[in-house]
């Protein structure tokens, strides 16, 4: 069996996770899901998360803290301008200012704040609340 998208696959374990309580959830390990996961770690989403090697692909143990409601991936990935980017928070959060919108941009990943910062766009990846 293969997996069609590993980074919702990835998303979708951590929402579930969350939900059922758990503490940690093993996910399998790719370079953009890392960098995801160092973005949701900096806003505080999700704890220390640490790299498994098990002689494949390996491994990432994600320890949970808890504060995720929601946590998805955003298909098609849509490119957005910088002016664009107030419509798109509306759109896929709750509440201005209640949590983040992954975009990968020229400059890495960022969430849409810190686009607007660097005034820099880019193509939604996921978004987390």
């Amino acid at each position: 069996m293969t997996l069609n998208d590993p980074i919702a696959d990835a998303l979708s374990k951590i929402n579930n996770a969350t939900k059922a309580l758990y503490k940690e959830v093993e996910l399998k390990k790719s370079k953009f899901l890392v960098n995801i996961l160092t973005v949701l770690k900096e806003n505080g989403y999700v704890g220390s998360f640490e790299e498994i090697e098990d002689g494949k692909s390996g491994k990432v143990k994600v320890h949970l803290v808890g504060t995720i409601n929601k946590c998805s991936v955003v298909k098609p990935r849509y490119a957005v301008k910088v002016e664009e980017l107030e419509q798109y928070e509306q759109r896929f959060l709750p509440a201005k200012g209640f949590g983040v919108i992954i975009l990968s941009t020229s400059k890495g990943l960022l969430t849409q704040n810190q686009a607007k910062e660097h005034n820099v766009g880019g193509q939604i990846v996921a978004y987390c609340y």
